[in-house]
């Protein structure tokens, strides 16, 4: 796969046919094969902190302990205290942040509580803070620069079925952007499968609501 075949793809994809009233997601697919995901070493589950982002603001909330409220506080979209759990533990609450928010950031001391209140809802959308992502942090972390990290972030992953499909960018974005956003993801890819290129069976790209376009 190379640069010029992917914006072949693009350049399929924004045809005047398949223009919306909003600004539509880029999005990347990797079909997999050779792969036994039964087997946890050869699942795919990792995170790519991309070079221009998505083109959109991610929002990120804090789950703190007094300690870090007010660090986190100046730069988080959401801060959750513990003296505020207990209005969460209504999983109606508790869903609708999950859906509305994209990363939580969990401190150290806490978790254990963070894991009862918020497990169930943000478990099954692997929200939960994690420290494969460094979203676990102590109670004197610092978070503007994590906030930052995770602007640029997707994660990438085939646990259960052998396709990936990640988040590259949006029509607002340069061609090149996005270009470099996928082939970051792609070599990313390579790295993290056991048989690195033959384990790619093929690479598509396509908009949110357009059909995939395959990568040549």
């Amino acid at each position: 796969m190379d640069r010029k075949s992917i914006d072949k793809a693009l350049k399929e994809l924004r045809k005047e046919d398949n223009k919306r009233k909003f600004s539509q997601s880029f999005d990347m697919i990797i079909n997999l094969k050779d792969l036994n995901l039964k087997n946890p070493e050869e699942a795919v589950d990792f995170f790519v902190t991309l070079q221009h982002g998505l083109g959109k603001k991610m929002k990120v909330v804090a789950l703190t302990g007094p300690e870090l409220e007010e660090r986190a506080k100046q730069v988080c979209d959401l801060v959750i205290t513990l003296r505020d759990f207990d209005k969460y533990a209504d999983k109606k609450v508790a869903k609708k942040v999950g859906a509305e928010y994209d990363f939580f950031i969990g401190q150290a001391e806490i978790m254990p509580k963070v894991a009862q209140t918020f497990g169930r809802v943000l478990g099954p959308r692997n929200k939960m803070p994690n420290p494969k992502l460094g979203t676990i942090v102590p109670a004197k972390g610092q978070v503007d620069q994590l906030y930052d990290r995770l602007q640029r972030t997707v994660r990438v992953s085939a646990k259960k079925a052998p396709v990936i499909q990640v988040k590259v960018g949006n029509e607002s974005m340069k061609d090149e952007d996005i270009i470099d956003n996928i082939m970051l993801i792609y070599d990313q890819t390579v790295h993290h499968t056991p048989k690195e290129k033959a384990n790619i069976k093929s690479v598509s790209v396509k908009l949110t609501m357009s059909k995939p376009v395959k990568v040549e």
